[in-house]
């Protein structure tokens, strides 16, 4: 029989302050570095959208140096909603946001022929409808099964490892690219950050990113490899100012704008399964799915307005949650309260933003691998029949196969060929397609033979 005192206790549990509880509330000297830990892991590839934008469409340095601050900001706030949420937005989990790279290849020909204020405007459009995508989300659920959405982290995984192994060298365009000296970065970094993550104990292990990221920019600082003009240049304080730039709506930019967003929320509902398999062993909930490609969506239109483009969960976090096990939000949170900060003090910004290349490489590829991994452990769970295994292998190859033959789809527009060259949206609409039209089967592979 319960006693009063026992029902108020299972009404009201006690505070976990444990990082490995999705509501824990750790002690803030532990959550303090692990939350910045992630503001590092992408702040580089944060603010790497605005410069590629700016710099194709001519803007001046005072507009670039304004849109790399809005970056940071938006970041900041979206990754502050996206944790902690607000009403039925927000997936309430450890999701780190920050400027998708998904949408470059899209916006640059817009912002070029059109001007900025024309990507921004299309930009605000997409973040509507990936919003209404969230909203009624719950009805399409269907769509997703175990065997889409692990096959979506796979192939999250295994597109962004070029990515890594670019940064590994240097950098994209680095003059120097794979230059001994960076190889030795990113080694040193790698083997830090595997070091502490198998072998060390407690907060050390949790941490062994950030520990293998300090490291690595000492060593680049001492041997003369960090630049720090930018934190030079850069205004003590700024406030980002609404509109800025401007917004404007013309049909022909908003429909390929419109049209990838909303095929990008398979990404996002991919990071969120990533997010919760990966760090806390179980499948995401409709709220926390709805709600987290809500926010998705918000972020983006609110990133328009501030003049930063759309907004989506970032995969290297995601790999970051499965590396430490630390599934925490209110660490989260901590990380995008530090981005506001960023964004409103852009020296501080332009301390982080002068980590090179090579020693962000050594911690990310790991963490891009560790994605791959956990779309591989979302998969346990499925019966491999000769329907799931199909589904699997015309995914993986068009998601896979596409973006290295460029030459099957160089008749196509610009906007077409900016989609199947993401690889991740015709990869989606493959596993998608084919797990609604392929018939069930019961009879396992592991039966076949």
């Amino acid at each position: 029989m319960s006693t009063p005192a026992s029902e108020q206790l299972q009404a009201d549990p006690p505070r976990v302050r444990s990082t490995h509880d999705v509501n824990a509330m750790p002690p803030v000297g532990r959550a303090i570095p692990l939350g910045i830990q992630h503001v590092l892991a992408m702040f580089v590839s944060n603010v790497t959208v605005p410069i590629i934008i700016a710099g194709a469409a001519g803007l001046s340095e005072a507009q670039t140096t304004m849109m790399i601050q809005a970056a940071m900001f938006v970041a900041g706030v979206a990754t502050l909603v996206q944790s902690l949420g607000l009403g039925p937005i927000g997936a309430r989990l450890p999701i780190v946001m920050g400027t998708s790279f998904g949408f470059v290849p899209v916006l640059i020909p817009i912002a070029v022929g059109m001007g900025v204020p024309a990507a921004l405007g299309a930009a605000l459009c997409g973040g509507v409808a990936m919003a209404l995508v969230g909203l009624f989300l719950p009805y399409v659920r269907f769509l997703f099964p175990p065997v889409v959405t692990g096959a979506f982290v796979i192939m999250i995984g295994a597109l962004l490892m070029p990515v890594g192994f670019a940064y590994v060298g240097g950098g994209f365009g680095a003059p120097d690219f794979g230059a001994l000296h960076h190889l030795l970065l990113a080694g040193l970094v790698m083997a830090i950050t595997i070091g502490l993550h198998q072998f060390g104990r407690g907060i050390w292990s949790e941490t062994a990113p950030l520990v293998g990221l300090v490291v690595g920019f000492i060593v680049a600082v001492v041997f003369g490899y960090v630049d720090f003009s930018s934190v030079g240049k850069a205004d003590w304080f700024s406030l980002p100012v609404p509109f800025a730039i401007g917004v404007e709506f013309h049909l022909s930019a908003i429909l390929p704008v419109v049209l990838l967003a909303v095929v990008t929320c398979a990404e996002s509902i991919g990071d969120i399964v990533g997010t919760t398999v990966g760090g806390a062993n179980r499948e995401p909930t409709e709220k926390e799915l709805s709600g987290g490609v809500m926010a998705d969506g918000l972020a983006s239109v609110f990133a328009a307005i501030f003049n930063a483009f759309p907004q989506i969960s970032f995969s290297q976090n995601v790999g970051i949650v499965a590396l430490t096990g630390v599934v925490s939000r209110f660490v989260v949170a901590i990380g995008g309260a530090f981005l506001v900060i960023a964004g409103l003090f852009p020296k501080l910004g332009g301390l982080i933003s002068g980590i090179p290349n090579a020693v962000l490489g050594g911690a990310v590829l790991i963490m891009f691998g560790m994605i791959a991994s956990a779309g591989i452990k979302m998969l346990s769970g499925i019966d491999f029949n000769k329907r799931n295994m199909l589904i699997l292998a015309l995914a993986l190859a068009t998601a896979l196969g596409l973006p290295a033959q460029e030459g099957l789809y160089a008749g196509y527009s610009d906007n077409v060929k900016a989609i199947i060259e993401s690889g991740l949206i015709p990869g989606a609409l493959v596993a998608i397609v084919l797990n609604l039209i392929l018939p069930h089967s019961e009879k396992s592979m592991r039966n076949d033979v």
